[in-house]
């Protein structure tokens, strides 16, 4: 096996735009409300996303809620209250620093995978009963990831959050979404208060990468 090497570009050709664009991508906090692109804008890059991304059988049980402005305060202010009730005194102020972070953002996507579809492919599919739960999980991770690879490539800051499952009920009550949308994600996202992400660091390639037959 011979040695591995990479290299980031940023061509307009083939692969390479589409791996800088991945290379670019940052998790970044906190963000402010001032967005580099219009709501309509993120919008559509999210419904493109949502239509395009695969999943097995195309099942497709991705689903997306997007909560902007008051709405996604509205999300951030019942995060606070659910967790307030649970969080010990002592580590309240850290909590408390995170959820008033989430909320200055500009907005946030919900990521669901509906219920029903996957117990529908399982029961049409029993052979594969047990794999379609995994199934949708890979494919709401592939939906999670081009949606925010795509809006930093708009300009936009963003950072992806797992408050699910303690606030499904909130979720469902509020805005009306199926009880059988399971949430998994919340990506925040907003304009960037800076330009500069933390440092990634990476492990050797050759420790994860192996190739046979080159």
């Amino acid at each position: 096996m011979g040695s591995i090497t990479t290299t980031a570009t940023t061509t307009t050709n083939g692969a390479d735009s589409f791996l800088s664009q991945i290379t670019a991508r940052r998790t970044f906090y906190p963000l402010n409300k001032e967005l580099p692109i219009s709501a309509a804008r993120v919008q559509e890059i999210v419904g493109t996303a949502l239509q395009q991304v695969p999943s097995s059988f195309n099942s497709q049980s991705n689903r997306v809620v997007v909560l902007f402005g008051a709405e996604h305060d509205k999300f951030w202010d019942a995060a606070r209250d659910i967790l307030k009730a649970i969080v010990p005194e002592a580590g309240w102020e850290a909590t408390a620093g995170k959820m008033a972070m989430f909320r200055g953002a500009a907005g946030t996507a919900l990521f669901f995978e509906d219920q029903t579809v996957v117990e529908g492919m399982q029961a049409k599919f029993p052979t594969y009963a047990d794999r379609f739960p995994v199934w949708a999980g890979h494919s709401s991770g592939m939906l999670q990831f081009a949606v925010w690879t795509a809006l930093e490539a708009e300009g936009l800051g963003a950072n992806l959050q797992h408050y699910n499952p303690l606030v499904d009920a909130k979720v469902v009550e509020e805005w009306k979404v199926p009880a059988t949308w399971k949430l998994t994600a919340q990506l925040v996202f907003g304009g960037k208060v800076s330009p500069d992400a933390a440092e990634k660091t990476f492990l050797p390639l050759e420790e994860k990468f192996k190739v046979y037959g080159a």
